[in-house]
C-alpha cells in the first residue's frame, strides 16, 4: 500500500508503514511541524488526524509568515 507525497520539489510514491498512518505520523517522520504546514488529501484540506489511504495524494504546503 502506498501514497503519493507532494512537498516542495518532491513528488514521490511512499509506502504506508503501518495501519492507521495519519498526516501527523507523516509530519513527524519528515520532522515538520503541523503549525507551519497545510495538509491536503486528494485536493481537500484535512486535519492531522486524517488517516492516509492506499492511492491517496498527500500535498504538504509550507505556511509563509510575513509582516
Amino acid at each position: 500500500m502506498s501514497f503519493i507525497l507532494k512537498y516542495k520539489d518532491t513528488h514521490e510514491e511512499k509506502e504506508i508503514p503501518k495501519e492507521n498512518y495519519t498526516i501527523q505520523d507523516l509530519l513527524d517522520e519528515l520532522e515538520l511541524s503541523a503549525q507551519t504546514m497545510v495538509s491536503k488529501q486528494n485536493g481537500e484540506l484535512v486535519i492531522e488526524d486524517t488517516v492516509i489511504n492506499d492511492g491517496d495524494e498527500i500535498q504538504l504546503v509550507q505556511i509563509i509568515y510575513g509582516g
